[in-house]
């Protein structure tokens, strides 16, 4: 499978893995329990997740390690930030 079938593959996976845990446990959850039932659906695909994973901060020429933490980091190249709102504002897309 080439490079792009095979990330095809892998959003594929997260997609559906996203809608089943939006509609299993429904809506009201805190972030915090979306991120682990998450976590465990894509688990159970067989793919390499991370939670929590640092995520550095350039400024100029500096790096601040730790700079930020993604939600979900999947196969070494999906970052998977959840949020548990109505709507998205500038605020979480500033997040993303």
């Amino acid at each position: 499978m080439h490079e792009g079938a095979q990330r095809e593959a892998i959003y594929k996976q997260i997609l559906d893995s996203t809608f089943f845990v939006h509609s299993e446990p429904g809506p009201g959850l805190l972030e915090s329990a979306y991120e682990q039932c998450l976590y465990y659906a894509l688990s159970r695909k067989v793919l390499k997740v991370e939670k929590q994973q640092g995520m550095p901060l350039f400024f100029c020429d500096l790096k601040i390690d730790l700079g930020y933490r993604s939600d979900l980091f999947v196969e070494d190249k999906i970052i998977i930030e959840i949020k548990a709102v109505e709507s998205l504002n500038d605020f979480h897309l500033a997040q993303i």
